[in-house]
């Protein structure tokens, strides 16, 4: 992938994970992934509609899946799709916990272990040193 087409989804990212929204500056030496949401073996291309940036742990967790169970219906749902869905339906904050709105959402937070303990803890941490805001 183009070096340049990477620097593109960043930059339309703000520079945050579009899955759990942490900055990429603040937490993450190594930097976030450019992930293809549909992944290419699913047929995913390399076109940038099907790019996000995403932090190591979520695409580590994503890996190829394009869905997820939502915890509380036990139904297999879509996960949410940076590119045709906005985050603020899916997703809301409760203090450092990511919280799904929808099966989505839901189903989301739970595929990516977005709410894992040493996760929730780094968020904490930022919030309290005013770093990241919800």
């Amino acid at each position: 992938m183009k070096p340049s087409r990477r620097q593109q989804v960043r930059e339309r990212a703000g520079h945050r994970c579009e899955y759990c929204r942490l900055p990429q500056a603040l937490v993450s030496p190594l930097g976030f992934h450019v992930e293809h949401i549909v992944p290419k073996k699913h047929d995913g291309s390399d076109q940038v509609e099907n790019l996000a940036l995403a932090s190591y742990f979520c695409n580590l967790h994503k890996g190829p899946n394009l869905t997820g169970i939502d915890p509380r219906s036990g139904r297999i749902v879509p996960l949410f799709h940076p590119r045709q869905q906005r985050w603020p339906n899916h997703f809301r904050w409760d203090g450092p916990m990511l919280v799904g709105r929808t099966a989505s959402g839901r189903a989301t937070v739970r595929v990516l272990a977005i709410n894992l303990p040493h996760r929730v803890r780094v968020r904490q941490r930022l919030m309290e040193a005013g770093l990241f805001h919800v």
